[in-house]
């Protein structure tokens, strides 16, 4: 029988990450986000009901001290918004310093492995003066440090999407999975689920057998499908929509077009024979590659690599914003099993 290992995931969101290393054999002893929908959503899609809305601040070094010798890693992602390339970067931004909080907790938990995901935005943020400060504390407190910056579409997963990952060992280095050759295209992730064109008449159940062995990995034993609702769009929007060809922007057409309220040249169509772009926060920029609409829910979590009997509560809005935040769980899982198979020795 394998080995147990125990983890604490912090700014767990919906928990991605804590999903993939859970696939990967580790089972999550605490965890904990400030946000409240994304709680929900983790502890409805756990028997174990592991998740607290805290803030990290709230944790006391005693109460962290308990997890001592019980708890083998520490994982998590930071809230990125201060060091995202998208939005303006603010080194003095609150948000950029909470990575100081999690040292905290390793420091005070001491795990055998922790691992940080982040936006690829702070390998340059001051200078890369916070991935250098990242890299010296891990280390003073007896870390091998590693880090890389992964696009998931690399490893299985149907989107471009690079983050920076920070992993550390005691004892060991850890070498990063390597990529594999064949991607999966937005066609190849999405084909078997059934149409939304009709507000009226949509079927919550799958169009056809799985077509391909990413289906099948996220259908898994789901009969009906979960979050897979349209999203209403004007007229207006649906006539500029069905004017862009598959993985054209609305930068295609006519310059007359580019500035209707509401667009960007953001705008586009997903193209089906490439892995998606970055499933964001939001969802109005980018939409399905051959129907005339953004993606639902469903099909973000699917480009996320999110099983489909994983669901996400709250509202529509606040479902988008879990699945965009969230780490992939496919690429956890193969982080996860890298480090394992380092425990297992």
């Amino acid at each position: 029988m394998k080995q147990s290992y125990k983890i604490i995931d912090l700014f767990c969101g919906a928990g991605g990450l804590s999903l993939g290393f859970e696939k990967a054999g580790f089972e999550v002893e605490f965890a904990i986000d400030l946000w409240e929908d994304a709680i929900k959503t983790y502890n409805h899609n756990h028997q174990k009901k592991v998740a607290k809305s805290l803030d990290i601040h709230e944790l006391s070094d005693s109460f962290l001290e308990s997890f001592r010798g019980k708890v083998q890693g520490v994982i998590g992602g930071p809230p990125c918004q201060g060091y995202s390339t998208v939005g303006t970067r603010n080194i003095n931004d609150p948000r950029n310093h909470l990575y100081l909080e999690y040292c905290r907790v390793v420091e005070k938990v001491d795990p055998e492995f922790f691992v940080i995901e982040n936006v690829r935005g702070l390998l340059t943020l001051a200078n890369g003066a916070f991935k250098e400060d990242i890299v010296t504390r891990f280390s003073k407190l007896g870390y091998n440090v590693s880090f890389k910056l992964i696009n998931s579409s690399e490893f299985g997963v149907p989107q471009n999407r690079f983050r920076v990952f920070f992993v550390g060992m005691k004892d060991v280095n850890f070498n990063f999975p390597v990529e594999q050759v064949n991607k999966v295209s937005t066609f190849e992730a999405l084909s078997d689920l059934p149409s939304l064109e009709s507000l009226d008449l949509f079927s919550t159940f799958y169009k056809s057998t799985p077509q391909n062995e990413y289906q099948k990995l996220m259908r898994a034993n789901t009969k009906e499908l979960l979050n897979h609702e349209p999203t209403k769009h004007t007229d207006q929007t649906k006539s500029i929509i069905s004017k862009i060809p598959d993985g054209g922007k609305i930068t295609d057409l006519p310059e007359e077009y580019w500035n209707i309220r509401k667009y960007n040249k953001a705008f586009q169509r997903m193209n089906s024979k490439l892995p998606s772009n970055t499933i964001d926060t939001g969802h109005r920029n980018y939409f399905h590659y051959s129907e005339n609409r953004v993606p639902s829910v469903r099909e973000s979590a699917r480009l996320q690599s999110f099983p489909d009997n994983f669901e996400f509560l709250g509202s529509k809005t606040s479902q988008y914003k879990q699945v965009g935040n969230a780490v992939p769980p496919l690429l956890a899982e193969k982080i996860a099993r890298e480090i394992r198979i380092l425990l297992d020795k």
